[in-house]
């Protein structure tokens, strides 16, 4: 008998659960309410930078872009909440403005620290988006096609932030870490709250 465990052939959504675990519909839910709190915030970043660096600049057409591959994510993610009848997060209204906030207040610290903020966020996404991966079995197929695809959208932005000069930011170690902090905590909040 092999261990289709470890291939992820025939796996079901948490299908190797330890003692605490969320079961399968909790597992889901999480995912679904998370996924779809993150892509909301992570548009109001990109509105919250476009608002402060306007059209003029040099960065405005790739923020233009990857906000609407951001919008396309949420609204995705607000068809799925809805399918399937998952309550979103509580915690929308804080996301609403920490998002803008986050998004103006690096812009305001100029363009490459907007792209700084980008690279810290998509970043932490990404490995948020694998660990899901990890999770969800063969029996959600086509939500592991959804997440992937993100997930190398999210890749694809932060390389936009890299080319554009994030790590030329003045403290980008520190400026990165806080917002990769940051942004875990509203991944652990969102799933659950």
């Amino acid at each position: 008998m092999s261990d289709n465990t470890t291939t992820g052939t025939g796996t079901r959504t948490a299908e190797r659960l330890m003692p605490g675990d969320p079961g399968p519909r909790e597992l889901l839910e999480r995912i679904l309410r998370v996924d779809q709190a993150g892509e909301y915030g992570a548009v109001r970043i990109y509105q919250g930078q476009r608002a402060i660096l306007g059209r003029r600049r040099a960065c405005s057409d790739a923020l233009k872009t990857m906000e609407e591959q951001e919008r396309h994510h949420l609204e995705t993610f607000n068809d799925l909440v809805s399918h399937r009848r998952v309550r979103p997060t509580l915690l929308q209204p804080i996301w609403h403005i920490a998002g803008f906030a986050l998004g103006a207040g690096t812009a305001l610290l100029g363009e490459k620290a907007a792209m700084a903020c980008t690279v810290a966020v998509e970043e932490t996404i990404e490995q948020h988006y694998a660990r899901q991966l990890e999770q969800l079995g063969e029996d959600e197929a086509d939500l592991k096609a959804t997440v992937t695809t993100f997930r190398e959208e999210e890749l694809h932005h932060r390389d936009i932030g890299l080319a554009n000069g994030a790590e030329q930011t003045p403290a980008y170690p520190v400026l990165s870490s806080a917002i990769k902090a940051g942004t875990k905590v509203a991944i652990w909040l969102s799933e659950r709250f």
